[in-house]
């Protein structure tokens, strides 16, 4: 491999480095010296990135506006925005309950009936209880060595699987942008919420009010966050306290019904031959562990917006909390509810468990209150942290109409990502059966998801093999490779094994239709997002005969982001001459300069 320097009008490159506090430190002189240059031989603004070229991959080496230390990304990314329109007041206290409010939301309320089901005994259903922490844990190790690639990238699977696989060019974040926005609905979670506020008062829904509660809740999350951003991590972190406490004091009853200090009678009946289990099945297995892992979904939350230093230690902190309270509430379960009642309880296994403890009074209802508060919460920790997601897919330019996903007007919050989320979780409560709503998204998210998550941990491997060739030291985290391994492992499990039928035939799933439904049509989205790109990037380009280009557009507000416009192919040469690598306008760039600081062309004004 040749290392070509790609600094524009130098001529010197970058030296190897031995060990990462040089390596930062030579960065940011690198960075001082060659803006120096460009600014008394080019007059090209002292703000852009430095470049680096390794064959057709051209590296940019920018530092954020949050702290972190200069990274090298590749340039088919979406830029770095030094001066986020979103903010940085991400601190401990919010990363812990970003992640623990997204985690205990509606999984541990609503799933241990299904965990019991597939698992087929109480003991194997505790295990997998274990086993689901210990695949978050493996995923949470992958997110931090990626993050510490690239600190100063809001996003997570966004960003990491464009600089895992940045050829073929816009591949990745075409499928990943297309299946993400398409699959952004939380429906099963607002569905959740409903039935959980019609227990309170013991009412039986129709299906229909059941969806209309839904909806109401979910419009109210949505109204919530759109006014103010600082405001929405407040509120998200003092409802994540209430969600902790509830959870804990589910934890310690459970306890207290083990003592036998409460009406429930022989509370230790569920854990006698734990094991013994006639109905276990490799559908059975399969499903409930893809319902373990939604339900410890949200340790990567945190990731989603600005990183900040405290990252690494704070989400695994976050994770330990959960695991240890996930495991207590179902002991709790066990201790005070039949083992054949809980498995035809569906989503509302904790209701049961305050019946059998409390009974139904007044108490019942208040306890049904918190559960729902909880899910309510869950919901306001997912639409902080999948609308900045959208939002950095938006900002990649693959995505129609980039100034709507990278807009943060008129409140200082991603007005666009929240409307289509919202729009989104309306169609998916209303469409599905309600009976089937919720085991079937859950499924359905959890396919594609499954099938990123294994090429973003190969692809893992691809980063590192290019930081070493580009001479990069190692991140300041960097995950064993046999949690990597574990971690590719466990998700092409849920990639094969869902195809597996269940015992009871094809209808014999957890919904009442085929139980492959969501298989196909993962597979299908996934489909249609290679077909999409093929013909937008090779197809259209060749009919039309035009090439495409990326060019960096900068909003009113401070927010960049990509726009991929049409060039005829006889004018590629002069664009190419008159862009850097990142898309950058330099004939604007030297308008500001010369005068003086007083822009009179903006970056993107460009017209193709």
């Amino acid at each position: 491999m040749t290392l070509k320097p790609h600094c524009w009008n130098t001529g010197t490159g970058i030296p190897s480095l031995s060990y990462f506090i040089t390596a930062m430190s030579f960065l940011r002189r690198f960075g001082r010296e060659k803006n120096e240059t460009q600014a008394t031989t080019t007059g090209i603004d002292t703000g852009r990135a430095n470049f680096v070229a390794d064959g057709d991959l051209n590296y940019a080496i920018e530092q954020g506006g949050n702290g972190s230390q200069p990274s090298y990304q590749e340039v088919s990314g979406a830029p770095v925005e030094v001066h986020s329109p979103l903010g940085y007041a991400v601190g401990p206290v919010t990363i812990l309950f970003l992640n623990m409010s997204k985690m205990v939301g509606t999984g541990v309320y609503s799933t241990p009936a299904s965990v019991l089901v597939g698992t087929g005994s109480v003991g194997l259903s505790m295990i997998y209880w274990v086993l689901g922490a210990l695949i978050a844990a493996s995923s949470l190790s992958v997110y931090l060595e990626y993050a510490s690639y690239f600190p100063n990238r809001s996003g997570s699977e966004v960003v990491y699987l464009e600089q895992a696989f940045p050829r073929p060019k816009y591949l990745f974040p075409t499928a990943f942008a297309a299946q993400f926005v398409l699959l952004s609905f939380s429906s099963s979670n607002a569905i959740v919420l409903a039935r959980y506020l019609f227990r309170i008062d013991g009412h039986a829904p129709s299906d229909w009010e059941l969806k209309g509660v839904a909806i109401a809740g979910y419009s109210v999350v949505v109204l919530l966050l759109l006014f103010n951003t600082k405001y929405s991590y407040w509120l998200s972190n003092g409802i994540g306290i209430v969600k902790l406490l509830t959870l804990i004091f589910v934890a310690i009853t459970g306890l207290v019904v083990l003592g036998g200090n409460t009406s429930v009678k022989n509370p230790t009946a569920n854990f006698q031959n734990a094991f013994e289990s006639s109905k276990t099945t490799p559908y059975g297995v399969t499903n409930a562990l893809v319902k373990i892992i939604f339900s410890y979904a949200g340790y990567e939350n945190a990731f989603n917006v600005n990183p900040v230093k405290t990252i690494r230690r704070n989400s695994f902190i976050s994770l330990f909390i959960v695991t240890i309270l996930y495991i207590f509430a179902n002991i709790a379960y066990f201790s005070a509810i039949p083992k054949s009642q809980i498995e035809k309880s569906t989503q509302i296994a904790a209701s049961l468990f305050f019946e059998k403890v409390f009974g139904k009074g007044g108490a019942v209802r208040g306890l049904n209150f918190l559960i729902a508060l909880s899910a309510f919460g869950n919901l306001i920790a997912v639409q902080l942290g999948s609308s900045r997601l959208i939002r950095e897919c938006g900002r990649q330019g693959v995505l129609p109409y980039p100034r709507f996903w990278a807009s943060t007007r008129p409140f200082g919050t991603p007005t666009g990502p929240y409307f289509v989320k919202w729009a989104l979780t309306i169609l998916m409560i209303l469409a599905p059966p309600a009976g089937d709503a919720f085991n079937f998204i859950v499924n359905l998210q959890s396919y594609p998801s499954a099938f990123f998550n294994v090429t973003m941990a190969v692809g893992l491997y691809l980063v590192r093999h290019r930081r070493k060739k580009l001479g990069v030291p190692r991140s300041e985290f960097r995950a064993w490779d046999i949690v990597v391994v574990f971690n590719v492992l466990t998700n092409l499990f849920l990639l094969i094994m869902p195809w597996y039928p269940p015992a009871s035939g094809r209808y014999g799933g957890d919904v009442s239709f085929w139980y492959g439904t969501y298989i196909v049509v993962g597979i299908a989205i996934l489909v249609l997002c290679g077909l999409y790109y093929w013909v937008w990037v090779y197809i259209l380009p060749k009919i039309g005969g035009y090439a495409i280009r990326q060019e960096v557009l900068t909003l009113d507000n401070g927010a960049t982001t990509h726009r991929l416009v049409k060039v005829p192919n006889g004018k590629v040469a002069a664009w190419d001459e008159t862009h850097d690598p990142l898309g950058r306008d330099l004939s604007a760039a030297v308008t500001e300069v010369g005068s003086e600081g007083e822009s009179q062309k903006g970056e993107g004004d460009v017209k193709v």
